[in-house]
């Protein structure tokens, strides 16, 4: 049990309240109870009893319920909720769009417990002739139980990398005196793993396989194995491992084999032979060598898509990588102005200690009011604030920023002489997200050619095995920003990655910068750049053409001569 288990259970307590027409009163204690802790900066489990109840909403049914939390990882109120819930209503509470209220209309008048059955309604449009759904809402229901089953079983490359680090750990530790590496989609850093793949290289397989059987972490399933493939599932987590098996002499051909897209493996080397009959040969003792002896420049293991780059490394034209190191400052932030965790304060001091020369802060804007938007006279506040805390924490600097929502038409959602306050703006849409391409680009094209757009924010506004983003035509938008120099963002957050990276090497080469973001809402948040960083990478993201690269003296001047050139 941990700090967020505890607000996931609080939370998943009052959708059940709400489903079972408890009392209004005592949910929206709870409600108001779970909204300080997410708020506050305080880890619950190092809180004992009064200072829980120092927290605001706080009372003392709730600091019971989170100290049996941290005990049994449930609480009675809960306990009494999930017996009289159907097991399939939990899973159907998950889909983007039913809230409670709807969920317990489609049990109560058609009898739906899972998700399952609320398909077959769809499809059969029962759904639809309820009051309150419709044919729109039906279909949307439709589109999110099919995009939540095609995504069964995969994980955001952030969440997995823990457990197919500790996977490895094990499994190094069980058969010391193998060969052992992580290949397949994780190898190429993909943001998104739909199974754990590991290459085993030893000259004694079958002591080896022995031993991987007897490895209880993971559900092994004798059917789909072979002579020199063992698969299963890990038992604690709905991932899915294969182990390929092969001679110690075989082993670095193989990982490389296995840590490429078939698409790279299929590309010509010269005009006989692929990469794929170049690596069986196994005349090479290093991926250096085996780089070199082909004529080919090295390419980095999360580049090997087939996206291009063999065509690059032919001609020697791959770049040199960004790395972690290259950033000089984080931006695209929020703080307790609008919906953040930390202070501005916190989250300034908080960037400065980890090396970086600035921040930029870009609260929500006005129309957010779901986020806390920032009205005219709260904009006001932050900046003379932000002036206070540049002078004490010099030479940091903290830039004037805002996420500036994209209206309907495509026009941002301040004054002309509001935006000019800003160094930067940051122009995201956030609403209206049910666009053709055709209204989507419209719209996007309108906000680049606004000349206070500095930053296009999350471009197609995906959510990573969540909602598919609105469609876009990328190419368009890219151009755009090229004619009217406006930055695009790769939105660090593991569930957008947005831009996506294979559209990387396309803005970079019509001479649009790249801005790596974490979009933070807390100051944890800003561990969530390396994502910014892998998925860039993928792409061939360098050094020169990403925006915060730039030092802070250099990205100061950037941001001044936009604005001179505006006035």
């Amino acid at each position: 049990m941990d700090h967020k288990t505890i607000l996931k259970k609080l939370k998943l307590s009052i959708q059940l309240m709400e489903l079972h027409d408890e009392n209004p009163f005592k949910i929206r204690s709870y409600q108001s109870a779970l909204t300080s802790l997410e708020r506050g900066d305080q880890d619950i489990m190092s809180l004992n009893d009064a200072a829980l109840a120092q927290i605001n909403g706080i009372g003392k049914s709730i600091i019971e319920a989170i100290q049996q939390l941290k005990v049994s990882e449930t609480f009675p109120a809960l306990d009494s909720l999930l017996e009289k819930t159907p097991t399939g209503i939990l899973e159907i509470l998950q889909i983007k769009g039913l809230g409670p209220k709807k969920v317990k209309t489609l049990w109560e008048e058609l009898g739906i417990t899972s998700t399952h059955e609320l398909m077959e309604a769809c499809q059969s449009g029962k759904v639809a002739l309820i009051k309150g759904f419709g044919e729109k809402t039906q279909d949307t229901i439709i589109q999110n139980l099919e995009f939540k089953a095609s995504n069964s079983g995969k994980w955001l490359y952030a969440d997995i990398e823990e457990a197919i680090a500790k996977l490895e750990s094990a499994l190094k530790n069980l058969l010391p005196k193998v060969q052992l590496a992580v290949v397949g989609d994780f190898a190429r850093k993909l943001e998104i793993i739909s199974k754990a793949e590991i290459l085993v290289g030893s000259d004694q397989l079958e002591t080896a396989k022995s031993g991987l059987k007897s490895f209880d972490e993971i559900e092994w399933v004798p059917a789909e194995s072979g002579p020199k493939t063992l698969r299963g599932k890990l038992k604690d987590l709905d991932l899915k491992v294969t182990v390929h098996l092969c001679t110690a002499a075989d082993f670095l051909w193989k990982k490389m084999a296995l840590s490429a897209s078939k698409h790279h493996l299929t590309g010509l080397v010269d005009d006989t032979e692929t990469v794929s009959e170049k690596l069986k040969k196994n005349d090479f003792s290093s991926e250096e060598e085996f780089f070199t002896k082909n004529g080919l420049q090295f390419i980095p293991t999360e580049m090997r898509e087939g996206f291009g780059e063999i065509e690059l490394a032919k001609e020697n034209k791959l770049p040199e990588l960004l790395q972690d190191a290259d950033l000089k400052g984080i931006l695209h932030n929020h703080s307790t102005y609008s919906d953040g965790k930390h202070s501005l304060r916190q989250m300034a001091e908080y960037c400065k200690s980890l090396g970086f020369e600035y921040l930029g802060i870009s609260d929500h804007s006005r129309t957010a009011s779901y986020a806390g938007g920032l009205d005219i006279e709260k904009v006001i506040k932050q900046q003379a604030e932000i002036d206070e805390l540049n002078k004490e924490l010099a030479p940091f600097k903290i830039f004037k920023g805002i996420e500036s929502d994209i209206l309907g038409d495509g026009s941002l959602d301040y004054p002309v002489d509001v935006l000019a306050s800003f160094d930067f703006v940051v122009a995201s849409i956030h609403s209206i997200l049910n666009m053709d391409v055709k209204r989507a680009t419209e719209r996007l094209l309108r906000a680049i050619s606004n000349p206070y757009t500095t930053i296009l924010g999350h471009p197609t506004g995906r959510l990573l095995l969540r909602r598919e983003g609105y469609p876009i035509d990328h190419r368009a938008i890219i151009d755009a920003c090229a004619a009217h120099q406006v930055v695009i963002e790769i939105n660090a957050n593991p569930w957008r990655l947005d831009l996506d990276w294979r559209w990387v090497r396309y803005a970079m080469d019509q001479g649009v910068k790249l801005a790596i973001n974490p979009d933070a809402h807390e100051m944890d948040g800003y561990a969530d750049m390396k994502y910014g960083v892998l998925i860039g990478r993928k792409g061939g993201l360098t050094k020169e053409m990403t925006l915060n690269a730039l030092s802070g003296e250099e990205i100061a001047a950037y941001f001044a001569g936009r604005k001179a050139g505006l006035r």
